[in-house]
């Protein structure tokens, strides 16, 4: 079981695809205007967003948005700092539990060789 927790996070397109198959109608939607409609640019600006969405998927203990939040908040210009601060308010929030998420976080940002 573990195998195929790893390999969908390793490539999570093959089950979106799946997904997409499955589930079209839904699946435009979530993946479409639903994902466009959050993540716009309104009061708050999308990197923000990014960033409380990763505190929230460590809530949520979602290892996959983690990464992928983790992942958008980078490329739209969060710097390390951000994100220990959006995991340290989520641990806050959580506890231990958040506490051990937020390694998930950290095996992110060192398989991207962004920490040491």
């Amino acid at each position: 079981m573990a195998e195929a927790t790893t390999s969908y996070q390793n490539d999570p397109a093959i089950l979106i695809d799946l997904a997409r198959r499955s589930m079209p109608e839904l699946c435009d939607i979530f993946f479409g205007s639903l994902r466009e409609t959050v993540y716009s640019d309104t009061a708050l600006d999308e990197k923000t967003k990014r960033l409380m969405a990763l505190g929230m998927a460590i809530q949520a203990n979602c290892k996959l948005c983690m990464g992928s939040h983790t992942a958008r908040a980078l490329e739209l210009g969060a710097t390390l700092p951000e994100i220990f601060e959006t995991c340290a308010l989520a641990i806050s929030l959580g506890g231990t539990f958040a506490m051990t998420n937020t390694l998930s976080v950290f095996e992110y940002l060192k398989e991207q060789e962004l920490i040491g």
